[in-house]
């Protein structure tokens, strides 16, 4: 399975790309995981109509021909991030790559209550109109105290959490599979 895999932070330091790219690692062998990077994408604005930049416009090339997709979104002030909110609208505006696709969220926090509350705003975003998304309603994945579970090698050193991430992820793939199925169906049927 081809996966695109955001992490939604522009610090340089991320908690979040270190999970992505520790998921990454974990399915080399099996799956094909593409950790997008969103650090050099601009604030969202309407005045690049018709000018998509080229950082975004790679970034819908990378997402649209992913099968799936993974969030990894941090928790700021009880939200997502702004650097992720305006990735998500630059995906939304002109361009559409997560319309109809296969998405999961998961996501890391430095504190006790993980990301929770980002994710169930980041839910309510992926599922709006021009956005679109299939977003996976199974296992939940936030991962709190974050900074005590990764190792300077980006390892999780828990492994309860390892086997609770893999667990997400296996069940994760098949739902996947099964909206990709629907909508090629539901496109066929056009024709």
């Amino acid at each position: 399975m081809k996966i695109a895999a955001i992490a939604g932070s522009n610090a340089n330091h991320s908690y979040n790309r270190m999970l992505l790219e520790f998921i990454a690692k974990g399915l080399r062998d099996t799956d094909d995981v593409d950790v997008i990077d969103i650090r050099k994408v601009p604030l969202f604005n309407e005045n690049y109509k018709g000018k998509t930049p080229k950082v975004v416009a790679d970034i819908d090339r990378r997402v649209a021909a992913a099968d799936a997709v993974i969030i990894a979104s941090p928790e700021y002030n009880h939200s997502i991030t702004s650097a992720l909110k305006s990735m998500v609208e630059w995906l939304s505006y002109e361009l559409h790559p997560l319309e109809n696709k296969p998405v999961m969220i998961i996501g890391a926090s430095t504190h006790e209550q993980g990301s929770s509350r980002s994710q169930v705003q980041l839910r309510d975003i992926l599922i709006s109109p021009g956005v679109n998304a299939h977003v996976f309603q199974g296992e939940e994945f936030f991962m709190s105290n974050v900074a005590d579970m990764i190792d300077e090698d980006g390892n999780i050193t828990d492994e309860g959490t390892v086997i609770f991430l893999n667990k997400c992820i296996s069940e994760f793939k098949p739902y996947a599979e099964a909206i990709n199925g629907m909508v090629a169906k539901k496109e066929a049927a056009k024709d």
